[in-house]
């Protein structure tokens, strides 16, 4: 196996890029292997970051979204927005800290505002 090339943060050569690099390109890896990778040191001992980059050249287009993945992406956001105790849609996604809507979290703080 060979040893990927490291680059210090900021200082890695044209012709590579991250995954958030890629996609605001409007590209993806497309399945090739890390090509290379960044380091940002950190202190007081602490490993460093790691990016990891992808060739280019060797990506590829993003797939357009088709009439099924938007079905399936609008059924997941409304699964998010539904509170599990009343039913209803929050029209927000429900915090997972909460686990529902403010309204049922927090009834008595609703009862004194209204």
């Amino acid at each position: 196996m060979s040893t990927l090339p490291v680059f210090r943060w900021h200082l890695a050569p044209d012709g590579y890029a991250t995954r958030r690099q890629l996609r605001a390109r409007d590209l993806r890896p497309g399945g090739q292997d890390v090509a290379a990778q960044l380091e940002r040191p950190r202190r007081r001992g602490r490993p460093p970051l790691v990016a990891y980059l992808y060739r280019v050249d060797l990506a590829q287009p993003v797939r357009p979204m088709t009439a099924g993945r938007w079905q399936a992406h609008a059924a997941m956001m409304r699964a998010r927005r539904t509170c599990p105790e009343c039913h209803r849609d929050a029209g927000y996604v429900i915090p997972p800290t909460l686990g529902m809507c403010v309204t049922c979290a927090y009834p008595e703080e609703q009862r004194a505002a209204a």
